[in-house]
């Protein structure tokens, strides 16, 4: 009789975990959704005062040096939202996986985000020159 009380609490034990599971799954899969919405948000806005940097310096300067300058750095900041949206999605898709694949995903996660960054940062460099 103790065996049989023992697993029923052992099945219900279960059964409640998997239910919990099951919930932080679906609130993983909300806050991945929340992260494209905030990532798009973010780069729209940096597009935006991308444009109106650009706009500032062709009536400030009209110089092409400025201009070209101020076309580098707001291609940057946009492709830096960018890269930094992409992170912040990576990493909550990352806590929808089990336990063991977590760390691998979070790995290539900071990976493809160092590689952005290092992307932007060249191609700003380049236009620089």
């Amino acid at each position: 009789m103790k065996n049989h009380t023992l697993v029923l609490l052992g099945a219900t034990a279960l059964s409640l975990l998997s239910g919990c599971a099951k919930h932080d799954a679906q609130v993983t899969a909300q806050d991945v959704d929340a992260a494209r919405q905030e990532a798009s948000k973010e780069i729209d806005q940096a597009r935006a005062e991308a444009s109106k940097d650009v706009k500032s310096a062709l009536k400030e300067h009209g110089d092409h040096a400025d201009v070209a300058r101020a076309k580098a750095t707001a291609d940057f900041d946009v492709a830096m939202a960018k890269a930094e949206g992409d992170h912040k999605v990576a990493l909550e898709q990352c806590l929808t996986l089990r336990l063991d694949e977590r760390q691998p995903c979070n790995d290539k996660a900071e990976s493809d985000y160092d590689a952005a960054k290092t992307q932007a940062k060249g191609m700003r460099l380049a236009r620089l020159q």
